[in-house]
């Protein structure tokens, strides 16, 4: 599937100069369950290597094989992948160890993944083959987001994740232990907290301003654990206009606590910002957006349509419409958006599924204690032989 219009590159003829102009053309893998900004990153980072960027996601039979059960199936993580805006082509049910055959099959230069490890069910690294031929880049791995801890959060019911709570000793325990082998931590599976910085945001938006003929239209909402069901809402309300710019409002942690209750939102206001600002649907993002969409928003950004999908809307504080401003103005509109997935069912997804995922943590923390051990001996090793010589 080709996205954005870009066009395959074709070998330059023998001699020209074509060849130094060749776009580059970069290949990223892997299972993408459970989408999140460090996902949307390490793709980022990526895009930035080269001039063209596919992505492989594994099947769920080879996820299960390697890994444990995926949340989501293939179809609802292909597409969740494709709406990240630096993806330029998906390739659908893509090998779980990563070869050069398949590489010179999407005419890649290089492979690209984060600077941690990714294992096969017997316990050996899935790039062997491309590192050895040096066809292999490496990026920074996103700190202080992991699919083991957001589960984790899901489990747990506390509130500790929220951006203006101080941690609980119940999330503490989770951070220490939450798929921790007998034999210690993993750097790669365990969790560390994820700090928002003024560059990461400039790194994931937009920076584009509307034009003179784009059509501004706002949602709102919390976005918790950006997923299908919220880019399917996206990808319809970007179709109401030739030129749409859409501005999408996150709530504050509080302000989704009051109207969802639980432990919610599972993901805080900085994750749930870089998550819809990796859409491409998506132009510009309101970080604690008033829950009311007042006289005042409207007018500053100069909002020609509000859209809300079919989810039940709850009242404000004082029991008012929340959207009774763009109601008033005649620029409400209520949009379908196909998909009954809603984070509630993404969470029972996981508890119904929740010791496999104990389970498959901790084998997936094993594998990666035992190449670290390996990893260690090979470098006292050669100090050794150093030493020697």
């Amino acid at each position: 599937m080709l996205r954005n219009g870009a066009a395959k590159a074709s070998p330059s003829p023998a001699g020209g100069s074509a060849a130094a102009h060749r776009p580059v053309r970069v290949w990223c893998d892997g299972c993408y369950d459970m989408v999140h900004y460090g996902h949307s990153n390490q793709l980022r980072q990526a895009r930035a290597m080269g001039d063209y960027l596919i992505v492989g996601v594994h099947t769920d039979e080879e996820i299960a094989k390697h890994k444990g059960p995926p949340v989501f199936t293939q179809e609802e993580r292909y597409k969740m992948v494709q709406a990240i805006k630096w993806v330029d082509e998906i390739a659908a049910q893509a090998p779980y160890v990563t070869t050069l055959e398949t590489l010179d099959k999407y005419n890649c230069d290089f492979c690209v993944h984060g600077n941690d490890i990714t294992l096969t069910v017997d316990g050996k690294d899935t790039y062997e083959e491309v590192k050895a031929a040096g066809r292999y880049r490496e990026c920074n791995r996103t700190q202080g987001v992991s699919t083991t801890d957001l589960v984790g959060r899901m489990l747990l019911m506390t509130k500790a994740h929220h951006s203006n709570i101080d941690e609980d000793l119940d999330y503490r325990k989770h951070k220490d232990n939450f798929g921790k082998g007998p034999k210690g931590h993993s750097p790669w599976t365990g969790v560390s907290q994820f700090l928002q910085t003024s560059q990461k945001i400039i790194q994931f938006a937009s920076g584009k301003e509307p034009q003179p003929g784009d059509t501004i239209i706002y949602v709102a909402g919390a976005f918790d654990l950006f997923h299908i069901g919220h880019v399917d809402f996206l990808e319809k309300v970007h179709l109401l206009a030739e030129r749409p710019y859409i501005i999408a409002g996150l709530h504050f942690d509080q302000e989704v606590n009051r109207y969802k209750g639980k432990n919610y939102p599972i993901m805080n206001i900085h994750e749930r910002t870089l998550s819809v600002l990796a859409c491409r649907y998506v132009s510009e993002v309101v970080i604690g957006a008033p829950y009311a969409v007042t006289a005042d928003l409207l007018d500053h950004f100069k909002v020609e349509l509000v859209c809300h999908g079919l989810t039940e809307v709850v009242p404000d504080k004082d029991g008012s419409d929340p959207y009774q401003e763009p109601k008033r103005r005649g620029i409400f509109r209520l949009v379908d958006s196909g998909s009954n997935l809603t984070t509630d069912l993404i969470v029972q997804r996981i508890i119904k599924n929740r010791l496999e995922f104990e389970a498959r943590n901790q084998k997936k923390e094993a594998k990666e204690l035992a190449v670290l051990e390996a990893m260690k001996k090979m470098e006292e090793k050669e100090h050794e032989t150093g030493l020697q010589s």
